[in-house]
């Protein structure tokens, strides 16, 4: 099973507020979009262990999947789980560097030293900027006929909750799993736009690609010292060559480790899932090497994303980029 009703809320922020405890506490965000009143349900403890989340906010979002978001109207929208739109995957869409994520306590004493507060602090800015935008992904509930909402009180009560990783979990919460239907939260201000992400630390960072379930053995969202998947990166690319199309774009990887790498077998996925396999040559440890692409893999002028895979399947590294980044010809990405 996969959730219900996966999709996107476009609106204003209305209120707020800090829920307490230990019984599943959330941070509510009263939103009103399209007319409709919505409460957004923030997961700010795990009820599995370790219980802190991890916590990531990205303060100048830049990606693709935000040219998507902007065509979406205010209210609910739903969404399909497939990539090259606005649905988000924290594997697959290259969406963040996850050894940034931090597991971040709910509430402490003190200020801006928990969940709750760094939560507070945006949807704050958002409450007092009356062009601000807050677009809240996750999974539609309600509504609930003749039943106000138990938080802020208007009918009927209706809402998104599951503003967090959606697959890789464990025990009761597989039936969540699925691909292409994580959550975020993401506010648009007049100049920049913040993301932000959140998993849990019982989640599996590597999942079977139809199912979203975690691959055995494999780690947590946050890579350890010695995780062997990023034992190649992705550095550079040439995404709008000089000339007409066909261009002859590349990318440039680099092995960062003490051994070399026979890429015979490690493929290349673009935004459409389309994959190119490497040729079997031997990267000695410390260099890098630029690589022409072929079909069927492009990197669009329009935005895009790039994934290494390495010969069991697994992601290894991905970037993205936007069609503002890549305007200028002949120039090339250093990520």
């Amino acid at each position: 099973m996969t959730l219900k009703r996966y999709g996107v809320l476009v609106g204003t922020v209305i209120g707020r507020r800090a829920e307490g405890g230990v019984d599943s506490p959330h941070f509510q965000v009263h939103v009103r979009g399209g007319g409709t009143e919505y409460r957004v349900a923030v997961n700010v403890l795990s009820q599995q262990s370790p219980s802190e989340l991890l916590y990531l906010a990205v303060e100048d979002f830049q990606h693709p999947v935000l040219d998507s978001l902007r065509t979406v109207p205010d209210g609910f929208t739903d969404l399909d789980s497939v990539g090259g739109g606005a649905a988000l995957d924290y594997i697959r869409g290259n969406l963040f560097d996850r050894s940034q994520l931090r597991p971040m306590p709910a509430t402490v004493p003190g200020p801006d030293n928990d969940l709750a507060d760094r939560l507070e602090f945006f949807t704050a800015r958002a409450l007092a900027d009356p062009g601000a935008r807050i677009y809240a992904i996750g999974e539609r509930w309600g509504p609930e006929g003749g039943v106000p909402d138990k938080i802020f009180g208007f009918s009927p009560g209706n809402g998104v909750h599951d503003i967090h990783m959606n697959q890789g979990n464990n025990g009761s919460f597989t039936k969540d799993d699925g691909v292409w239907q994580d959550g975020g939260l993401l506010f648009q201000f007049a100049d920049q736009w913040v993301a932000i992400f959140l998993a849990f630390q019982s989640q599996t960072w590597h999942t079977d690609d139809t199912t979203g379930h975690a691959l055995p053995g494999e780690p947590g969202p946050i890579p350890g010292p010695a995780d062997p998947h990023r034992s190649l990166r992705i550095i550079a690319a040439l995404v709008n060559p000089i000339g007409p199309a066909p261009e002859p774009e590349s990318v440039t990887l680099i092995n960062p480790g003490a051994a070399p790498i026979d890429l015979g077998s490690w493929f290349l996925v673009d935004r459409l899932g389309q994959r190119m396999q490497l040729a079997a040559q031997e990267l000695p440890a410390g260099d890098a090497l630029r690589i022409a692409l072929r079909a069927p893999v492009q990197l669009g002028n329009r935005g895009g994303t790039l994934t290494l895979l390495d010969p069991n399947g697994l992601k290894v590294d991905g970037i993205s980029y936007t069609k503002e980044q890549v305007a200028e010809e002949g120039f090339s990405l250093v990520f």
